[in-house]
């Protein structure tokens, strides 16, 4: 059965939907608020903090997904060059280092304007796509900030895509 099918009435607000696909993943979650909820996924080299929030606003279904990294002052610098490289081969969502949380965070938004409803697919599809950028690129962010490797040689650990699934 597809994920839609489940769906069949209008108007499914989309962390509903969130919550469903965690439920149907075995997800551990925590709803939030009407608007927000959080979950832990499990990945291969640790497990992820992911947050989804809905903001009517500007109808956009917003997530986070974090793990921690405390990364020494030296290596700050190689750090947000990596991050650059890292960025310019993500075409969906984006990483950035949050220093007062210690926290490596991927972002991306799914705009629904006009009215428009996220489907489960495409939620389940930026949920995976989260956790399969983050199990690329943390290898080459542990070789960066931990390794004496240059920002370009960390990458290269990151060349192939990850296989798998969230």
């Amino acid at each position: 059965m597809a994920l839609t099918e489940q769906y069949l009435e209008e108007d499914i607000h989309p962390i509903d939907i969130v919550e469903t696909l965690a439920a149907y993943h075995e997800w551990d979650f925590d709803r939030i608020s009407d608007e927000q909820i959080a979950m832990a996924v499990e990945g291969q080299w640790r497990t992820y903090s992911i947050t989804l929030a809905w903001s009517a606003y500007d109808e956009t279904l917003r997530l986070i997904c974090t793990f921690e990294l405390d990364p020494p002052e030296a290596k700050m610098a190689g750090l947000y060059e990596l991050l650059n490289l890292v960025n310019d081969q993500c075409w969906a969502g984006a990483f950035t280092y949050w220093a007062e949380q210690k926290l490596m965070v991927y972002r991306y938004g799914l705009v629904c304007a006009g009215g428009h409803d996220a489907s489960a697919e495409q939620i389940d599809t930026m949920i995976g796509a989260a956790v399969m950028s983050a199990e690329r690129y943390y290898p080459a962010l542990q070789l960066q900030v931990w390794g004496d490797k240059t920002p370009q040689e960390a990458l290269q650990v990151a060349i192939a895509e990850a296989y798998g699934r969230a």
